[in-house]
Parts: structure tokens; C-alpha cells; sequence
């Protein structure tokens, strides 16, 4: 099979053992069909493609139906999962340490009320990650669920913001002598800060804003996020919500804990990507930015994926 490109007059028991043939070499397989005839080849393929004017067997025994006659809406259903795929890494970082924060104080760090509060807020900004920009080199290639990899960056990324949380607790009762409404707002508004802010961040391996722009939306959510949350501990609702006001100085001194953070992140992902980040198989890369998604379909019907078009008859 490896000597031909060309396969005529075949039944459709010969396609079905021709597409499983090239699936044991390894290779990724497509079959496109539109009759009963490419009904088990559909079925064989890892990606059965039919059209929308194909028999009804096909369209059953196929993975995708295209409504358009054009390839390269493979190409663009492509890349918009890998965009998908991500964006799917910032939007699941969690923080957790409240009870660090119990064992050492008198009182309860934060009310249930406010954590609840704390993370609606923090999940109204993140409802905007759909619609962010993902950087080029993303969408060139594949990526897979890779466990390790999530395990390694919550370790790498974590203890910096747990760092700047006790850096927060020791601002509040070291330097102003908190006590338990103020401790509370304090860290409300820190908490609310970092894991908002770090999202620019972590989005992308490129220094953010200068080398690789976040999508509107989502800077707009983010910022507006946290401006409701400042506000929130100064506006009628403060006394409901268990906050006070709090003083000038510790907004300065929180918004240079916060430059600080997000440069130390920074650092952080010189070293964590430092070693190239292995992709699924190894994939063909486009070459550049400029590369439009229709010519990417291209690869989807040659190297990458082993295409079969067959006629609707025996």
C-alpha cells in the first residue's frame, strides 16, 4: 500500500481494509465518502468525513459532515480546539489557603460569605478566557492532556502566590495592626487582586501586553472585576459584607506587592519553559503567523492525515 497513491474499482470491504492497513503504520487516517459504498471505511478511519448531500448511511458512519464544499473548514475547526485547548490551563488554577491562614490567627481569615463572594467575582472575570488571543505558535501544532505538566506548573506557580498571601498577613498585623474587619478586607481585596491579575500572566509564554496582547474582553472583565471588588469595601454594602475602608498606605504598598508578584511569575516562566514543551506526535508546523488557515487545511491531507476520496459507486 505504501507504493501507491491510487486505489479504482474496489469494493467497499477492499477501502475499509485499506484505510485499517494505513492505520497500522501509524499514521492518523481520513476517508472522505459520500455513498453506502464508503459506509465502512467511514466507520474505519480515525476521522470519517462526509458531505451534507451524501446518503444518509454515510453521513451515520461518519465523525464529521461538512456543510460547506471546502476542506479547510477541518482546518479551521482545528485551530479554533486548539485555541480552546489553550485557554483551558489558566481557567482551572485555584488557590487554597484559607486554612494556613486559620492556624495561625485568632479568628476566621475570611468569612464563608466573602470567599463565596470572592470567588463569584474572580469567576465573573475568567468568563471572558473563551474569547481571548492565544499566541500563533499555539495553534501550529496539537497538544494533549498532559497530567505531569499541570502537576509541575501548580508547583511552580503556587508557592508564589502563597508567599504573597503571608506577605499580606504579616503587612496587616505586623504594620498596621489589623484586626479581625480589617484583616478580612485586606486580604479580600489581595486575594481578589493576584488571582485576577495573574491570569495575564500565565496565558502565555511571552511577556504579557509587550509581546503578546490579552483579548479585550477579558482585560476589560479583569480590570472592572476588581474595581467592584475595591469598591465593594467602601460603598454601603461594606458593613453587610463584613468589610471596612481601609487605610491609603496599604493600597501602595498592595499595588507593589502586586508588581512584584507578577515579575516574580515572570522569572518563574524563564525557568519552567525552559525545556520545550513536548507536543503530541510530531506535528508539521505552519510557517509564520502570516500562514492563513486555509492553507493549513493542506496538511491535513497529506502527511499529517492519509486521505482517501473515493466515487459514491462501486
Amino acid at each position: 500500500m505504501q507504493d501507491h497513491t491510487i486505489f479504482a474499482r474496489i469494493t467497499p470491504e477492499q477501502k475499509a481494509h485499506l484505510v485499517k492497513s494505513a492505520r497500522r503504520t501509524g499514521r492518523s487516517v481520513g476517508f472522505l465518502g459520500d455513498g453506502v459504498n464508503d459506509a465502512l471505511a467511514l466507520h474505519a478511519a480515525d476521522l470519517g468525513i462526509s458531505v451534507d448531500s451524501a446518503t444518509d448511511v454515510a453521513k451515520d458512519a461518519a465523525d464529521v459532515v461538512l456543510l460547506e464544499k471546502d476542506l479547510g473548514v477541518l482546518a479551521a475547526g482545528v485551530a479554533e480546539g486548539r485555541r480552546i485547548f489553550a485557554n483551558y490551563l489558566p481557567a482551572r488554577r485555584r488557590r487554597v489557603r484559607a486554612a494556613a491562614a486559620s492556624a495561625l490567627l485568632p479568628f476566621l481569615p475570611m468569612l464563608p460569605s466573602q470567599i463565596l463572594l470572592n470567588n463569584l467575582l474572580y469567576d465573573t472575570s475568567q468568563l471572558a478566557i473563551p474569547t481571548d488571543r492565544v499566541d500563533e505558535e499555539q495553534l501550529h501544532a496539537p497538544t494533549h492532556w498532559n497530567v505531569a505538566f499541570i502537576r509541575r506548573f501548580m508547583l511552580t506557580f503556587d508557592p508564589i502566590s502563597s508567599l504573597f498571601d503571608f506577605l499580606t498577613f504579616g503587612l496587616m498585623l505586623g504594620v498596621l495592626h489589623a484586626g479581625a474587619l480589617e484583616f478580612r478586607t485586606g486580604w479580600f481585596v489581595e486575594s481578589l487582586a493576584t488571582q485576577t491579575l495573574i491570569i495575564f500572566a500565565i496565558r502565555t509564554r511571552k511577556v504579557p501586553f509587550f509581546r503578546s496582547r490579552p483579548g479585550g474582553l477579558l482585560t476589560l472583565t479583569t480590570l472592572t472585576v476588581l474595581g467592584v471588588g475595591v469598591f465593594l469595601t467602601v460603598s454601603p454594602l461594606a458593613h453587610t459584607l463584613g468589610f471596612t475602608p481601609l487605610p491609603g498606605p496599604f493600597y501602595a504598598v498592595l499595588a507593589g506587592f502586586v508588581v512584584v508578584y507578577l515579575l516574580l511569575v515572570e522569572l518563574a516562566k524563564k525557568f519552567f519553559y525552559a525545556e520545550p514543551m513536548r507536543l503530541f506526535g510530531a506535528p508539521h508546523r505552519t510557517r509564520g503567523a502570516g500562514h492563513r488557515i486555509h492553507r493549513r487545511s493542506a496538511r491535513f491531507s497529506h502527511n499529517g492525515i492519509a486521505q482517501a476520496a473515493t466515487p459514491s459507486t462501486a
